[in-house]
């Protein structure tokens, strides 16, 4: 017997949204004390309780639970899976970066993607990016340089370095990548399809003659004003809301290591320092990051010989425009955990709701999860089944 009804249930994470301990924001963010329970396995061991009271208070306990999650949730469903096998029976990751700590991937892989998203629409606007981080940093250190950057681009406030601009666009650049959506969308900010196509067409269409700085404010405008109807922009503004747990996760935590590389990046190169890092969490939140703390509490190293030997019903999407897709699982593991991979797909894509504007490939992604949940649902009504007739 497989049973077709089924409830949809969406947990928030605590120190997010509404969800905040100690009774407001201020309070929970008001010092290291506070924050000490913003943790990943804080967060599964709520959802674990609050799965197992509500199927008890509703007399559901053999129903089975299946995770779903995208980007840090897509993490926190495959590593439920594995950590509280007992409290759901499969789970579907999407664009989860379960891989992106210490030196399992490449530390260049996510601004590589970056990069090669824009090189794929035109050289000529990957290369005006890339040599436009060396003409900011050059007019902001000319006599009212900072206000002609200021007034180019139009900051409500004046500019204090060139590097606040470098930072705002390269923000940009990363969150269009992950938002390059066939249709247009407004997960991130409203942006067109194909936003980055838009973004080069922009860059490559200006007249003869026309600075790069123009061009680069012509192109990065899709991101932050696509509407028109922005006046001026504000460097302090966090359009997603997430900026200060998601800061102090990953100084405490979530700690991936970032660079950029001369050769293959349009963005400006560096290398990954640690030391860095931790001067400036200790600065910002009074704590020192744990560099190997995911790996241990969740693995990751080695990660095919243990998932395969140990994980089961787990599905890891991607789509290859996404640049979290680099620390993510792309290839099959075992029967029961799979990777289900799409060359144009971006960030968790697969988890937005569906539209009239879906490709084909799309579609057919989504139809594959489905039929490997039904797989798992079956699979745990026919050993309940057989355990009843015994």
């Amino acid at each position: 017997m497989f049973v077709t009804r089924f409830e949809v249930l969406g947990l928030q994470h605590r120190y997010y949204g509404e969800s905040m301990p100690y009774g407001s924001r201020e309070e929970a963010y008001k010092n290291v004390t506070t924050l000490a329970h913003l943790t990943a396995e804080q967060a599964l061991a709520d959802y674990a309780v609050l799965i197992t009271e509500l199927k008890r208070n509703l007399s559901a306990q053999a129903c089975p639970v299946v995770l779903f999650g995208g980007s840090y949730g897509g993490m926190l469903a495959a590593w439920m899976r594995l950590k509280y096998p007992h409290i759901a029976i499969g789970a579907l990751a999407s664009s989860a970066p379960v891989l992106q700590f210490e030196d399992i991937v490449p530390p260049e892989i996510f601004y590589d993607i970056v990069s090669n998203d824009f090189r794929r629409e035109s050289v000529d606007c990957f290369n005006t990016i890339k040599k436009s981080w060396n003409v900011i940093a050059s007019e902001g250190e000319k006599n009212d340089g900072l206000l002609r950057l200021t007034r180019t681009f139009r900051f409500c406030k004046k500019l204090e370095t060139a590097d606040d601009l470098s930072n705002w666009l390269s923000s940009a650049y990363s969150y269009l990548a992950m938002g390059n959506y066939p249709y247009p969308s407004d997960f991130l900010m409203p942006m067109p399809g194909n936003p980055i196509k838009e973004v080069c067409r922009r860059i490559d269409s200006c007249p003869d003659g026309t600075g790069i700085l123009q061009r680069i404010f012509e192109g990065v405008s899709v991101y932050y004003n696509y509407t028109g109807t922005v006046d001026c922009f504000d460097l302090d503004d966090d359009p997603h809301g997430m900026t200060s747990g998601w800061d102090w996760q990953a100084c405490s935590e979530m700690i991936m290591p970032f660079a950029s590389s001369k050769n293959t990046s349009m963005f400006p190169a560096y290398d990954y320092d640690y030391t860095s890092e931790e001067e400036l969490c200790l600065e910002n939140f009074h704590v020192k990051p744990r560099p190997t703390w995911i790996t241990t509490e969740f693995g990751g190293h080695g990660f095919k010989s243990v998932l395969k030997t140990f994980g089961s019903n787990i599905i890891f999407s991607n789509g290859l425009l996404d640049p979290w897709s680099g620390g993510s699982v792309l290839e099959d593991i075992s029967d029961t955990i799979v990777a289900l991979v799409t060359e144009k797909g971006a960030h968790h894509l697969d988890l937005r709701p569906a539209t009239a504007q879906d490709p084909d490939w799309l579609v057919d992604q989504r139809t594959a999860e489905v039929e490997l949940i039904k797989g798992w649902l079956e699979e745990y009504y026919e050993k309940r089944k057989a355990t009843f007739d015994m």
